[in-house]
């Protein structure tokens, strides 16, 4: 009958007998021959097959054990492992459809358990005690166009919070989250927000997928160029620059990401270059990445140094506060 064997304690899987792996009933042994006498050639030749096949068994056993051994112990330290692993998290279930992809979360300065969480197909999700549990958010003034949005990004400073979204659409808050208002933008922008920072009272950065950066200080309502051309415009000029992979340069962010200075780092499409940005520059700045591999994403580390992840796995920093990547 079988036994179903319960992992939940170290075992050790072994035969019932060694003596069986080692002489099998279905092969029979030699006798002891009577004195004086000689065995003839094919007795011989009988004797060396079974000694043979006997020692063949030997060994296949012998291995099939060894290997027991190691699944039993392999299969009894994996759950510990998940299991230590684990402990320091918990799912949250959240009230979204499976097809819904989570874009981004911020919580309220002021009070840590009052947060929002983002997402594609207008998923705007509210917590009031520190992410344990969700409820759906909805904003009228979002529902009004038939469009089905994607919201990006959120920010809050203070009580003061942004968000942004696909197609372009701004909201602007002032009281922690509890309404929230529309403002208008322009249809001419140069590609998607992606982006938004609060940086002050009032006052805001905003990012799209082309490199635009725009400033405002009065609340969302006048918004300044921080940059004077998109990075297609800024490649075409520089591609003679020896930048790889400029010239195939499809137009797009892939990721970026901004420093408490200031100071931003966006990938490209293809993740073949990225690209640095400081206050007063008036061009993003090209560069080429000294890993073969392509940039998945790349941001700041606290030091002012970078940070870079690539497609396959891999962690790579920057030599201090510089923009050349090294292991």
């Amino acid at each position: 009958m079988a036994t179903t064997l319960r992992l939940s304690e170290p075992v050790i899987l072994v035969k019932p007998s060694l003596t069986s792996l080692f002489l099998p009933r279905s092969i029979p042994t030699t006798p002891p021959l009577p004195p004086h006498f000689h065995p003839r050639a094919s007795s011989l030749q009988k004797t060396t097959y079974t000694s043979s096949l006997n020692r063949r068994h030997l060994i296949s056993q012998t291995a099939s054990l060894s290997l027991s051994l190691s699944i039993a112990t392999t299969l009894y330290q994996q759950p510990a492992k998940s299991e230590e692993t684990l402990s320091a998290w918990e799912r949250v279930y959240l009230p979204i459809n499976p097809g819904v992809v989570l874009l981004d979360i911020a919580f309220v300065p002021d009070d840590t358990n009052h947060g929002f969480l983002l997402g594609t197909r207008q998923t705007l999700l509210e917590t009031k005690d520190g992410g344990k549990t969700w409820f759906t958010r909805s904003i009228p003034s979002a529902e009004e166009e038939d469009f089905n949005y994607r919201f990006n990004s959120i920010s809050f400073l203070g009580k003061e919070g942004w968000i942004v979204g696909k197609p372009a659409i701004l909201l602007y808050t002032s009281d922690a989250g509890e309404s929230w208002e529309r403002i208008p933008l322009s249809s001419q922008l140069p590609g998607d927000i992606v982006y938004i920072k609060a940086t002050g009272d009032k006052s805001a950065e905003m990012v799209t997928d082309q490199g635009a950066i725009y400033v405002t200080s009065n609340r969302g309502y006048n918004w300044r160029a921080a940059v004077q051309e998109t990075v297609s415009a800024t490649l075409n000029r520089t591609v003679s620059s020896g930048i790889s992979g400029a010239s195939y340069y499809t137009g797009t962010f892939n990721t970026v990401n901004r420093s408490p200075d200031g100071n931003y780092v966006a990938v490209s499409s293809r993740g073949n270059f990225y690209l640095t940005w400081e206050p007063g520059q008036p061009y993003w700045q090209p560069h080429n990445r000294s890993i073969a591999r392509r940039i998945q994403n790349m941001g700041w580390r606290a030091d002012g140094g970078l940070w870079l992840l690539v497609r396959g796995g891999g962690l790579f920093l920057s030599k201090g506060t510089g923009v050349s990547i090294c292991d």
